[in-house]
């Protein structure tokens, strides 16, 4: 045999059987139950969505996805430990739209927020809403405008996940718009964050519907605006922020799963595809619009085209408003 012939056939052979194994184990997958890691305390939007996504999710896969709450350091915990895990596909983490922003905040993490992971799924956006305990004098977004003008650092309004999600960072651009100065105190997630809320410790939340739908219901708490550029179909009487005197303001959140980087493609596909069945199912997507979120649908690139623009967007805006974690 020609000596240059050897060495390419020994290539071909060791790709081909690498091919082979990540075939075998896809067609395998799932062999045992998957973990899906939230780095959020119980209660809260994404642990919500985790649990629903999860619970169907099991059932198309025929393995129990079990949701493995883990919070702490504004999810960066979790999501930590997602970068570390073997890329079998067994490991997986709900991912929110504050990720983007977590390079920017957190200069020193142990993982790349994009080149750790292999994008699986958008599963949907959402408004985030700023509420007030019924009981506050505010009715209306301008009158938290005015008290913060009047009384500037008096105010306060709780950040779940520790200050550094999209809740969060709505907090931030809306202080930097309309020049106010409010104090954020952290918690661990939103339901630590609306318990607070409800019991007087603070002023002000900003949340995601899925989590303060019920007590806006309830009669608890008042929602004061959203901030999409449009109003939120669950909230079709609350106004926009923008409506409210700041035109073009828009924050939007979005949900999503990462596994991994290296997880086989044909893992990533198989999970893609039945994240995008439960999503299209009818049950499931009444239920996350009754939560005031809208399914989502796509592949893992459309995935991953979202995150590296938003997190493009959200890290030039923590930059220039010089925002820093908790």
């Amino acid at each position: 045999m020609n000596p240059l012939i050897r060495p390419l056939l020994k290539g071909l052979f060791v790709a081909g059987a690498a091919l082979a194994l990540c075939t075998a184990h896809a067609q395998s997958y799932p062999a045992k139950p998957v973990s899906l890691i939230v780095g959020f305390a119980p209660g809260g939007s994404a642990d919500i969505l985790a649990r629903l996504v999860a619970q169907k999710l099991g059932t198309t896969l025929g393995q129990s996805v079990i949701v493995d709450n883990r919070p702490g350091a504004g999810a960066t915990i979790a999501t930590a430990a997602v970068a570390a895990a073997k890329p079998d596909g067994y490991t997986l983490l709900m991912v929110t739209s504050g990720h983007a922003g977590s390079s920017a905040l957190y200069p020193k993490l142990s993982y790349d927020t994009q080149k750790s992971f292999d994008p699986v799924a958008k599963v949907g956006a959402s408004p985030v809403v700023i509420v007030a305990p019924a009981s506050a004098p505010y009715k209306q977004l301008k009158d938290v405008v005015d008290a913060a003008r009047k009384s500037p650092g008096k105010l306060n309004y709780a950040a779940g996940g520790g200050g550094a999600t999209t809740t969060s960072l709505a907090a931030e651009f809306l202080k930097s718009e309309a020049k106010i100065d409010m104090v954020m105190v952290p918690y661990k997630g939103s339901g630590p964050a609306l318990t607070a809320l409800l019991s007087g410790e603070v002023d002000l939340g900003f949340d995601i519907p899925s989590s303060a739908l019920p007590h806006i219901k309830s009669g608890k708490l008042r929602p004061l605006a959203v901030t999409t550029k449009t109003r939120s179909s669950v909230l079709p009487d609350v106004p926009t922020v923008a409506e409210q005197g700041m035109p073009g303001f828009e924050v939007t959140g979005w949900f999503g799963i990462l596994a991994p980087a290296g997880t086989p493609p044909a893992v990533i596909a198989r999970l893609n595809k039945e994240v995008n069945v439960v999503l299209s199912d009818p049950d499931t997507r009444q239920k996350l619009e009754g939560l005031g979120v809208e399914a989502a649908s796509g592949s893992p690139a459309d995935f991953g085209k979202l995150i590296e623009s938003e997190t493009k967007r959200y890290g030039d805006a923590i930059r220039k408003l010089g925002i820093k974690a908790e």
